[in-house]
C-alpha cells in the first residue's frame, strides 16, 4: 500500500472488541490509532462522560457471575441495547431510545467534540470501529466517514436519527449485517460487505499463505482418526495446496478467552480441572488469555498451583497477559498460530472463525452476542459449550467424531477472511467491491 494512503483510524476503549477491530488497520492509521475516550487530545470532561458508560457496562458484565442479582440488572440493561427481531422484514428506520440518547450525548454533552475538532484539520478519510465517533462525524458534517461494524447484528443506536440521509459508509462483516442495515433504511450505496478486519500476521497477504499453513497444522489435531479428512481429503488438499500435511507441528492446543470485563473466568477453572490429567500427561496445551487484566492472570496462576499444576506453567499451560492492549493483541495473535480450538463468548472473536479456528461458544452476554452465536452455529463453525466440569469427556468425543475439523474448514471456506484488505481498498477507492 502506498505510503500516502492514510486515514484517521478511530476506536474506543470499552472491553477489547472495538480496539481488536482497529488493530489490523494500523498500517493505514495517520499519526496513530486514536482512542476516542482516552487519547491525549480528548478533553477531561469527555473522558469522564465516556468513563461513566464504560464503568456501567463492565459492572453489569461482571454481575452476570451472580445469577439472581446480576441476572436482574443485566436483563434491564439488555432491554436498553436489545435488537429488534429480524423477521418479518420491515422499516426499522425510526429512532429508538438508545438512538435518541446517543444524539443527546453528541449534541448536548459534546461527546467526541474534541476529536472532531482535531480530525477536521485534514481532508483524510475517517475509519472508526465504534458507532459514537461515526455519529459525531455525521453530526459535525465530516465527509468520507467509514464505520466498521463489529458484530453480526447491531442496535438501531449505530445509526443517526434519520438513517435515510446518512452519509457514513457502513462496512459490514457479513451478509446478515447488510440486511439489517437495509432494514434501518441506510442507503444501499452506503453499505459495503467487506468482512471483519482480521490481523494481517494471521493471514499472510491476500493469498492467505499464513492462514493456510496454520490450518494445515490444525486439522490433524482436530481429526486424529481421519473421520472428516478421509472423506474430504481431495477438497482440503485443493484449498490448502502445498501446505497440506498429515501431521501437525504442535500438540492439541485449546485457547480460552474471557471477556474484557473479566466475566466467565470461572468457566476456565472448571475446564482446567477437567483436563488436568491430559495436560500433565503432555497430551495437550492450554492458553489462558487474561488480556491486560493482571488480577485475572494472578487468579489463574493461583488456581493452577492449587491444582498441583504449577510445573506446567510455561510448558503446557500458558497465561497470555500484557500490560497494554497493543502488546496484548500481538501476543494473542501469535498464540493463534498454534491454537486448534478457541473457547470464548461470541464476541467480535466470532469472526476469527474465518481463520479456520473452530469455536467453543461460552454463554452470550448481550443481544448482539446472541446473534453472533447464531451466525457461528448456522455456518457450522461453532458449538455451544457443554458442562465445563466434564470438558475431558465431551471435548474428546467431538475430536474423535471429526466434527471440529469440519468446523475449522467450514469457517475457512464460508466466513469472510479478507476484511482488512477489503476495508483498505474501499476506504481509498470509494468503490464497492
Amino acid at each position: 500500500m502506498a505510503k500516502n494512503r492514510k486515514a484517521w483510524v478511530v476506536t474506543v476503549d470499552m472491553g477489547y472488541g472495538h480496539q481488536r477491530a482497529s488493530y489490523p488497520l494500523k498500517d493505514i492509521a495517520y499519526e496513530r490509532i486514536i482512542t476516542a475516550n482516552s487519547d491525549t487530545l480528548v478533553s477531561e470532561k469527555e473522558k469522564k462522560l465516556w468513563k461513566k458508560q464504560q464503568s456501567f457496562y463492565e459492572s453489569i458484565s461482571r454481575f452476570t457471575s451472580f445469577p439472581l442479582v446480576g441476572g436482574f440488572f443485566f436483563r434491564l440493561y439488555d432491554k436498553f441495547q436489545a435488537i429488534a427481531d429480524f423477521y418479518p422484514s420491515r422499516d426499522l428506520s425510526g429512532p429508538n431510545l438508545p438512538a435518541f440518547y446517543m444524539h443527546y450525548l453528541i449534541k448536548k454533552k459534546k461527546m467526541c467534540q474534541s476529536l472532531m475538532n482535531y480530525i477536521k484539520r485534514t481532508n483524510m478519510p475517517v475509519v472508526t470501529t465504534h458507532f459514537m465517533p461515526a455519529l459525531a462525524a455525521e453530526y459535525h458534517g465530516i465527509k468520507n466517514v467509514f464505520c466498521v461494524v463489529t458484530d453480526t447484528d447491531i442496535n438501531r443506536a449505530w445509526l443517526p436519527l434519520n438513517p435515510k440521509q446518512a452519509k457514513t459508509i457502513y462496512l459490514a462483516p457479513c451478509e446478515h449485517t447488510v440486511k439489517r442495515l437495509k432494514q434501518y433504511r441506510v442507503p444501499d450505496n452506503n453499505i459495503i460487505l467487506t468482512g471483519f478486519p482480521l490481523p494481517k500476521e494471521n493471514l499472510g497477504g491476500k493469498s492467505l499463505s499464513i492462514l493456510r499453513r496454520d490450518l494445515a497444522n490444525r486439522l490433524p489435531n482436530l481429526d486424529p482418526y481421519k473421520k472428516y479428512l478421509s472423506n474430504y481429503k481431495a477438497v482440503v488438499k485443493e484449498k490448502l495446496g502445498s501446505y497440506y500435511k498429515g501431521r501437525s507441528n504442535h500438540k492439541l492446543t485449546l485457547t480460552f478467552m474471557i471477556g474484557g470485563a473479566g466475566a466467565q473466568k470461572d468457566i476456565g477453572l472448571k475446564m482446567l480441572a477437567s483436563l488436568k490429567k491430559r495436560i500433565i500427561d503432555n497430551e495437550m496445551r492450554i492458553n489462558l488469555v487474561a488480556g491486560t487484566r493482571l488480577e485475572i492472570a494472578e487468579y489463574y496462576r493461583h488456581y493452577i498451583h492449587h491444582l498441583g499444576m504449577g510445573n506446567c506453567i510455561g510448558k503446557n499451560i500458558n497465561i497470555v497477559f500484557s500490560w497494554n492492549k497493543q502488546n496484548y493483541f500481538k501476543a494473542f495473535n501469535y498464540v493463534l498460530h498454534t491454537t486448534d480450538l478457541l473457547w470464548t463468548k461470541p464476541s467480535e472473536l466470532s469472526f476469527y472463525a474465518a481463520l479456520g479456528i473452530p469455536m467453543i461458544i461460552a454463554p452470550p452476554i448481550g443481544a448482539h452476542e446472541h446473534y453472533n452465536k447464531k451466525w457461528l452455529m448456522d455456518m457450522g463453525s461453532g458449538f455451544p459449550q457443554e458442562n465445563p466440569e466434564y470438558t475431558d469427556e465431551w471435548l474428546y468425543d467431538w475430536i474423535e467424531s471429526g466434527r471440529l475439523a469440519e468446523a475449522a474448514f467450514e469457517g475457512f471456506l464460508e466466513a469472510p477472511n479478507l476484511g482488512t484488505y477489503n476495508i483498505e481498498k474501499v476506504v481509498f477507492s470509494r468503490k464497492n467491491l
